[in-house]
C-alpha cells in the first residue's frame, strides 16, 4: 500500500494518491469577486490541472462533492458543470448547500478519480 502527497502544507495536501486513486482537497474559485459561472469555471479549471499533474483527468472521476453557499445558484452552477464533465463520463455526484469558509466564496469541489493505467 503506497500513499504519496502532492503540494502538502502543515493543514493538508492538495492531492493525495493511494494505490490507483487520486483525492483532491476541495478546490474553490480563481477569483471570488466574480459571479457563480466564473467561480464555478475557474474552480473546474483547478481541478482538471490537479488532475493531470496527479496522472488523472476527468474523463477518470469517480465522484464529485459540491458544495454552494446557496442553492439559488444551483442551476448555474450546472450548466457550467455540465458543459466541463464529457459526455459519458459523469461521476458520482453529490451538491449540497453549506457555509463557506470565506463569504465571498460561492461554491467549492471535492473530487476522486482514478490513476490513468
Amino acid at each position: 500500500m503506497t500513499i504519496e502527497r502532492l503540494e502538502t502544507k502543515a493543514r493538508m495536501s492538495r492531492i493525495v494518491k493511494h494505490n490507483d486513486t487520486v483525492y483532491l482537497c476541495g478546490q474553490v474559485c480563481a477569483d471570488a469577486t466574480q459571479s457563480i459561472t466564473e467561480q464555478t469555471q475557474t474552480m473546474l479549471d483547478k481541478v482538471e490541472a490537479l488532475l493531470v499533474a496527479a496522472g488523472s483527468s476527468k474523463q477518470h472521476m469517480l465522484s464529485a462533492t459540491i458544495y454552494l453557499k446557496t442553492m439559488t445558484d444551483f442551476t448555474a452552477m450546472n450548466t457550467v458543470w455540465d458543459a466541463w464533465v464529457p459526455l459519458g463520463f459523469a461521476p458520482a455526484r453529490a451538491c449540497v448547500q453549506a457555509a463557506m469558509a470565506r463569504d465571498v466564496l460561492l461554491v467549492e469541489i471535492s473530487v476522486v478519480a482514478a490513476l490513468i493505467s
